[in-house]
């Protein structure tokens, strides 16, 4: 999740995986450019780079590289629709429906690479007890998924900070009200 100027809640798109995914890539191709185009299969006899490439692939049309790139972007899916579904979920009202940012694998198939949840982290003006019950759901939100990023953790310090000022209203507020002083609410 990150925070803009808006008060904005997105999960951060993490292309790490994806990085060493295409430096995988490269490597391979470098490795069979390197190896030559001559083989020798000793069922079949030799094998040219594009006859070996053939006899690998699976009954799906994909390689066994291109099936591993396939089952880490179904992992990574799973995973940021898991991390942006928990955002949602948690924030309630105030999160947005999930939005993602997607990569085409080898299949021919999308998948979420990356996503975010926008969540409404405004103060409530005047009514600082609305203010800390809704933070607290922001922060819950914030921290909602199961391995909450660094932005996610600063989101719900942000939070946590609203809660501790609009605690300080709240406080002034009554002791103001005990001191039988009228209380400007700022509406």
């Amino acid at each position: 999740m990150d925070i803009d100027a808006d008060t904005l809640v997105r999960a951060p798109q993490e292309s790490a995986l994806f990085g060493l995914i295409r430096a995988r890539q490269a490597e391979l191709a470098a490795r069979a450019q390197e190896s030559g185009a001559a083989k020798v299969n000793a069922a079949t006899g030799p094998e040219t780079e594009n006859s070996t490439r053939n006899d690998n692939r699976r009954a799906d049309g994909l390689s066994e590289e291109e099936q591993q790139v396939v089952e880490k972007l179904r992992a990574r899916d799973r995973e940021v629709r898991d991390h942006e579904q928990a955002h949602k979920r948690v924030g309630g009202p105030y999160a947005s429906a999930p939005t993602y940012s997607y990569q085409t694998g080898p299949d021919g198939q999308r998948y979420a690479i990356g996503g975010q949840v926008q969540i409404d982290a405004s103060a409530i003006p005047g009514d600082p007890a609305a203010t800390i019950a809704k933070m607290m759901v922001v922060k819950a939100a914030a921290l909602a998924p199961a391995e909450p990023s660094s932005v996610d953790r600063n989101v719900a310090a942000m939070a946590s900070a609203q809660i501790a000022q609009a605690q300080a209203e709240l406080n002034a507020m009554k002791s103001a009200e005990r001191r039988g002083e009228t209380v400007d609410k700022g509406v």
